[in-house]
């Protein structure tokens, strides 16, 4: 979803005031209006609610206890704004409006292998997203996954994280992870809300929620800084790496507090000016707001 709104200077040719554009179809919203708008407007991008914004709305305690919620549920505003009926609510959203902008287009002649696309992508979470298996897995050529993926991200379903790479020799290059915006279109998507303590991708739906809530956090907040994930040939890995204006930040990602890790030896020891944090239920609010 976006915003356009009229800048200074034509305001005062026209004296027409502030005009504000939106609606969820975000392709509909630029066809109408680059063109007549070009140079005159300001675009902006409307997530869904963040935990920030609920933070603020009623308090860090409060919101808490929300946690396993806003993993299985997510954060569309029907469904923060609900107190019953939560997995009905997002299948209907997810029912309703999640292929609306892709199957309005031309060239989208076969909405069945779009769901079989977003479930693949759903189930690899966390994982290192390979266009050709893909492909072979849903029967359709690397072209048509690339442009649909293509799609999913300008319709603000899923966005991609690409692979850090600098100084070491084995690091991989021309990776990506994929991961869903919200959570609750995720969960839907798979037609999966049990929960948390009886499923096995718990760790996974943290994962998705602590990145996407950490692309909200900088967006809104007009933070400026690139996204990558980390890891080499021979699998050591790290879940987000943040650069800032060149100072570089990794994280480690894990549900669960008990469970003991540590960096890898080789980012460390190629990487000595980055931060290293460890993100967990006990605080990950520090990270979000």
């Amino acid at each position: 979803m976006s915003f356009s709104e009229e800048s200074p200077a034509s305001l005062r040719s026209t004296a027409s005031g502030i005009v504000i554009a939106t609606g969820s179809s975000s392709f509909e919203l630029a066809n109408r209006l680059n063109e007549p708008l070009t140079g005159r407007k300001f675009e902006f991008t409307l997530f869904p609610v963040s935990f920030g914004e609920m933070v603020r709305h009623h308090g860090l305690i409060d919101e808490n206890r929300f946690l396993d919620q806003r993993l299985l549920y997510g954060y569309y505003p029907e469904i923060v704004t609900a107190s019953i009926n939560h997995e009905k609510l997002i299948r209907l959203l997810a029912g309703s409006y999640l292929y609306k902008d892709l199957l309005m287009l031309e060239s989208i002649k076969k909405p069945a292998l779009i769901e079989k696309l977003l479930r693949a992508l759903a189930l690899q979470i966390g994982s290192e997203v390979s266009f050709s298996e893909l492909s072979q897995l849903i029967g359709a050529d690397k072209n048509t996954i690339e442009k649909y993926i293509d799609l999913l991200e300008k319709v603000y379903v899923i966005f991609r994280l690409p692979a850090f790479h600098r100084n070491v020799r084995n690091e991989i290059r021309k990776g990506r992870k994929i991961y869903f915006y919200d959570n609750g279109i995720r969960n839907a998507v798979l037609n999966n809300f049990t929960s948390l303590q009886s499923r096995s991708d718990a760790g996974a739906l943290w994962e998705n929620f602590i990145i996407s809530e950490r692309i909200k956090y900088l967006a809104n907040n007009d933070q400026k800084a690139d996204s990558f994930f980390w890891r080499t040939v021979q699998q050591q890995e790290i879940d987000y790496i943040e650069d800032q204006g060149g100072n570089l930040s990794a994280y480690e990602i894990k549900w669960s507090e008990r469970k003991r890790t540590r960096f890898s030896s080789t980012f460390t020891t190629a990487y000595p000016d980055c931060k290293t944090y460890f993100i967990n239920p006990s605080n990950y609010h520090e990270f979000l707001i």
